[in-house]
């Protein structure tokens, strides 16, 4: 009797939960929102941490892999930890490098291409000097009270403005300042104790869970990890490659900005499919400030390179480890781009892999037991 009583109740349950959120949706909204602006650092130093785990690995595997001193094992976490960080920090001190002198040099072009509006506005300013008579008064002296009048004025429209701006970049800059720290931090709290954490996550989840639900819950993690950890090893080889190429290109054809530009690319490439014509399009802007003919053999240029990545480097590196075909990558870059923008397409590739790979496992082993697959 009491078995006959669970599924009404559960189902009694679902109704007046989906009631409430129904009704209480604005409220549960903000709750939503107000979580995960608290909780953005813990997210963010979860995704360094993942990125970061993946040099890190690499580096324990080189790291005297065959010692078991008890020197060596203390010391190799904390080591191949510090070799990471300090390698993506050199790695982001060169990108700084190579684009932040050139990006001041095309500046500086479009500064001096300001010098003939400023004279413009220096004209109309004299043509308006008309407005300043009423601080004067009829016998020519100074009409103080108009004076103190327009400086106030001008004051307060100019100096709120600016400070409004001033406080404005001032907390943005600490905000984003503290969310860094915070993340890279608990990054580090994560990566140290990766093996601990695991197993705890995998005791509660055997406590809590059927055997048949833990199995399968299993399967899906260790299958997005192991397209997520293809799909980042494998971009990131491709943008490399590619800057180097859109790099070796322009300095061959003797184009403006080429470490830049290249630079540029290979960061943009990171992004799937539309990442590279991202970088291109910036890229020719920054050339045709110095020369329209170069820019439009720049985009001849880019064009050609981007059939030959297509086509030859992005499946051998890319398309190939992760298992998905060409029609599903652009699929689920423009569903992802579209619900997430940058970081949707960044996450759709290997979702779509992940679930791929599953419906295929999954299809398999349903047709195993009448037809022979292959």
């Amino acid at each position: 009797m009491k078995q006959e009583w669970k599924a009404p109740l559960r189902w009694g349950a679902v109704l007046f939960g989906l009631y409430l959120a129904i009704h209480y949706w604005d409220m549960l909204s903000n709750l939503a929102a107000l979580a995960v602006r608290a909780g953005f650092p813990l997210v963010l130093g979860s995704v360094i941490a993942y990125a970061v785990n993946i040099l890190m690995s690499m580096y324990e595997r080189w790291y005297l892999p065959k010692s078991q001193q008890p020197l060596v094992v203390r010391s190799r976490r904390p080591v191949c930890l510090l070799l990471a960080y300090a390698s993506l920090a050199a790695l982001v001190a060169l990108i700084v490098r190579m684009i932040l002198p050139e990006l001041l040099q095309s500046v500086t072009l479009l500064l001096q291409e300001l010098v003939p509006l400023l004279q413009q506005l220096s004209i109309k300013l004299n043509e308006n000097q008309d407005q300043l008579a009423g601080l004067f008064a009829p016998d020519g002296t100074v009409n103080w009270q108009e004076l103190a009048v327009k400086a106030v004025n001008f004051l307060l429209a100019g100096l709120g403005g600016v400070m409004g701006s001033l406080v404005s970049i001032v907390s943005a800059a600490v905000s984003t300042a503290f969310t860094a720290i915070v993340s890279i931090i608990f990054s580090i709290y994560l990566l140290m104790g990766k093996e601990n954490l695991s197993r705890q996550c995998s005791l509660v989840l055997k406590t809590y869970l059927k055997p048949g639900w833990y199995s399968h819950l299993l399967y899906f993690l260790e299958t997005l990890d192991n397209c997520f950890r293809r799909f980042v090893v494998g971009q990131c080889t491709e943008a490399v490659i590619l800057g180097l190429l859109c790099m070796g290109g322009m300095l061959l054809f003797r184009f403006p900005y080429a470490s830049m530009v290249g630079a540029l690319i290979g960061f943009t490439a990171l992004i799937p499919v539309a990442g590279a014509y991202i970088g291109a399009g910036v890229g020719a802007f920054m050339i045709f400030t110095v020369s329209p003919i170069q820019a439009l053999l720049f985009l001849v240029f880019i064009s050609v390179l981007q059939q030959l990545e297509g086509n030859l480097i992005y499946p051998r590196v890319v398309g190939s480890s992760i298992g998905l075909p060409g029609i599903w990558v652009l699929a689920a870059v423009t569903i992802g781009g579209g619900v997430l923008g940058i970081f949707g397409m960044l996450l759709a590739v290997p979702l779509a892999a992940a679930f791929y790979q599953i419906l295929r496992d999954d299809v398999t082993k349903r047709n195993q037991p009448g037809k022979k697959t292959a």
